[in-house]
């Protein structure tokens, strides 16, 4: 099942702690509810937690999309509201308040609404507004940038590619076709194709432990890193972006380096000399006099160890590693708006 969170079991089984949750939010932080009707006829129920003229982050407008069996109640709104961030969280349809059921049309008009709101209700304009996503969050939080390019930044949470090798993972060898095409017919959650739409800075979290989004899981020892599929979506990312350094000549680089574990990583970099600031300082040439758009084709004057440098560079700069399992709360150090050519590290 896709989305456990919206069956009537799971609404049942969770209905007091969502009641206590809701009220947290409502009393301790101030929370604004609002049952907002989408354009296919449902409602979807937010909580709005304002920051302005309170915390240094506050003017910023944090949107969290939560996973599949997470509500607004109980989910990652509590990462951005710990660092003074104003935050507008809801549930997918079919979750607690929100009445529909979680099809990709129904998810693209909830979210759609959810940003119509914050606009032009709450007083966000699109480049003050944040989308953080965990899990299957990340569908509607890369719909939502591809459609609003204006949107700050995205960081996303253990978050997967494509659901369609995920779910083949997970199910018998023999149900292969039969589970593509459903999927593909009914629930074709495609993230990668999405998110390489938005030019914006895009941080992913890649958890080490992550027993959800890797397709290798042994129940008796830890998944198998190389299989996340996280790391298909930032390569994916990457090859969109970069297509003059992400390429046949470094990918293999970048897969070996993805297999491994965070110390290791920071063995290689230190071994290749890698040096953050100075990868940085090589792409301030290509946008200092332009808007930045993507691809953006960066000149490696044939050098394939200069080529594969920045390759893992730009690895290192739109993944983080968060060293647990799929569920465990992510701690406020790993949001933050992700490098992008021209910043500052």
């Amino acid at each position: 099942m896709v989305y456990p969170g919206a069956t009537s079991i799971m609404n049942y089984l969770l209905g007091n702690m969502l009641k206590t949750g809701r009220a947290t939010l409502v009393e301790e932080h101030e929370g604004k509810r609002a049952k907002l009707q989408t354009e296919d006829g449902n409602f979807i129920d937010t909580m709005f937690v304002s920051r302005k003229l309170q915390f240094l982050n506050g003017n910023t407008l944090v949107i969290t999309s939560e996973g599949n069996a997470g509500y607004y109640e109980l989910g990652c709104s509590g990462t951005p509201l710990e660092l003074g961030y104003s935050v507008l969280s809801w549930n997918h349809p079919g979750f607690g308040g929100s009445t529909g059921v979680p099809f990709p049309e129904q998810e693209q008009r909830a979210i759609d609404v959810v940003i119509q709101y914050a606009i032009h209700k709450l007083g966000f304009s699109p480049d003050n507004i944040a989308l953080f996503a965990w899990s299957i969050g990340g569908y509607t939080a890369s719909w939502a940038a591809k459609s609003y390019p204006d949107i700050q930044f995205v960081v996303l949470d253990a978050t997967f590619d494509d659901i369609v090798p995920l779910a083949i993972a997970k199910m018998p060898e023999s149900w292969k076709n039969l589970v593509a095409a459903t999927l593909r017919t009914y629930m074709n959650l495609h993230i990668a194709e999405q998110l390489v739409e938005y030019n914006g800075p895009v941080l992913l979290i890649r958890r080490t432990r992550d027993e959800i989004i890797t397709t290798v899981a042994p129940p008796d020892r830890s998944p198998v890193i190389s299989t996340n599929r996280g790391n298909h979506l930032l390569i994916k990312l990457l090859q969109h972006r970069y297509p003059s350094i992400v390429d046949s000549t470094t990918l293999p680089a970048i897969k070996d380096f993805l297999s491994k574990e965070s110390y290791e990583q920071a063995a290689e970099l230190e071994d290749r000399f890698v040096d953050l600031h100075e990868c940085s300082n090589y792409f301030v040439p290509y946008v200092q006099s332009k808007e930045l758009h993507f691809p953006l084709y960066v000149d490696c004057h044939r050098d394939v160890q200069l080529k594969i440098k920045l390759a893992l560079f730009l690895v290192t700069v739109h993944m983080e590693n968060f060293e647990s399992t799929h569920c465990t709360p992510l701690p406020g150090h790993f949001f933050h708006k992700a490098w992008q050519p021209g910043s500052k590290l």
